[in-house]
């Protein structure tokens, strides 16, 4: 993706509106609920491997977010009263990351309070001292899947027919071939197409679609 392409992406932060649940329906309507605080368990440990979402869901949780893959150390990372905290990719934390969460959770917990992570693995099988592990075991924890190609298909001509933008499923499979995977950037490019579209008084065709994408012809 060039410059091009990213000039006409539209700004779409993270919410629990934006995420294509496909399979993980069970999963994001616990969550919700846990979010609203309908739940009582402390903690909720979201895993699942690359592309799943987990980060999508933590960043729109509303809590203060924390991505433990840039800071494995958890420096600076502190909690007032019963604030909600969410720390993403547990399973890089470092040695003082691993105490620092410890203690947070203890915190979180004594207040009230919540914390929401995410990782590969669920917390049994992450290589995390054994307090650590337990803490973490004892709350929710839920796997996400991650999106078939069939799924996202079905979510872009969704998103495309919401906005009366026609989209063959040949225009559809050219997209997941050659854009990135991920959903969020999927309905995004949805949206800059139907934007470019208008603007260029193009129908959607494959030439279009290299233009956008700015790619050579494979």
């Amino acid at each position: 993706m060039r410059q091009l392409i990213l000039n006409l992406l539209p700004e779409s932060p993270p919410t629990l509106d934006n995420f294509v649940a496909g399979g993980n329906a069970e999963t994001v309507g616990v969550l919700t609920e846990w979010l609203a605080g309908t739940r009582q368990e402390t903690s909720f440990c979201l895993y699942g491997e690359s592309g799943c979402g987990r980060s999508h869901l933590l960043q729109a949780s509303g809590f203060t977010y924390v991505d433990a893959g840039l800071n494995p150390s958890l420096n600076k990372v502190s909690v007032a009263e019963d604030s909600p905290l969410a720390v993403d990719n547990i399973d890089e934390l470092d040695a003082n990351g691993q105490i620092a969460l410890f203690a947070l959770f203890n915190q979180i917990k004594q207040a009230g309070g919540r914390l929401l992570t995410a990782a590969a693995q669920p917390p049994a099988h992450l290589q995390l001292r054994e307090d650590l592990r337990t803490r973490l075991g004892s709350g929710l924890i839920y796997r996400l899947q991650v999106l078939t190609d069939a799924e996202k298909a079905e979510a872009i001509a969704a998103q495309a027919r919401e906005r009366a933008l026609k989209l063959t499923p040949e225009a559809i499979n050219y997209l997941l071939r050659h854009a990135p995977r991920d959903m969020r950037t999927l309905s995004m490019l949805v949206v800059a197409l139907d934007e470019y579209t208008l603007e260029q008084k193009r129908p959607v065709t494959l030439p279009l679609l290299r233009e956008l994408l700015n790619l050579e012809h494979a």
